[in-house]
């Protein structure tokens, strides 16, 4: 007898040394909640780390929604380039004001308008080089 599987999904993203700023950011503003973050200072083999890297983040999650959200501080990471985290918001309102919010500091690939299959929708990175959808569909 197959036993099928129930994983559940979850995303995890590099962040070249502010790993902390962008989850305290997301906690303070989309409404996550940070559930764990440990530095690299933290770890038990931490004696022979570099000291610019002791406060670095090891591992950190967040929970956004029914999403968890993972990260961590890696040198020489890279912004997001070819996958979005996507934010879905029951009114304009919330998805105007977070792509106000997200889009400070940031690169914007598609302003927040109105398409042909969305209310509102936006393409950008944010200033920590995470790559957003924004999407509201009613």
């Amino acid at each position: 007898m197959d036993k099928q599987l129930s994983p559940r999904l979850d995303i995890y993203v590099n962040y070249p040394g502010h790993c902390e700023q962008a989850f305290r950011f997301y906690e303070q503003h989309l409404g996550g909640k940070i559930t764990m973050m440990m530095t690299q200072q933290q770890n038990p083999d931490a004696s022979r780390l570099p000291e610019n890297f002791r406060n670095a983040i090891l591992h950190a999650r967040i929970q956004i929604g029914n999403t968890v959200l993972m990260g961590a501080d890696i040198p020489h990471a890279e912004p997001m380039r070819s996958a979005y985290l996507t934010l879905r918001f029951d009114t304009a309102e919330e998805a105007e004001s977070s792509y106000a919010l997200l889009a400070e500091g940031g690169e914007i690939f598609m302003k927040m308008e109105k398409t042909f299959f969305a209310n509102r929708f936006a393409m950008l990175r944010d200033k920590f080089g995470t790559s957003w959808m924004l999407l509201n569909e009613s």
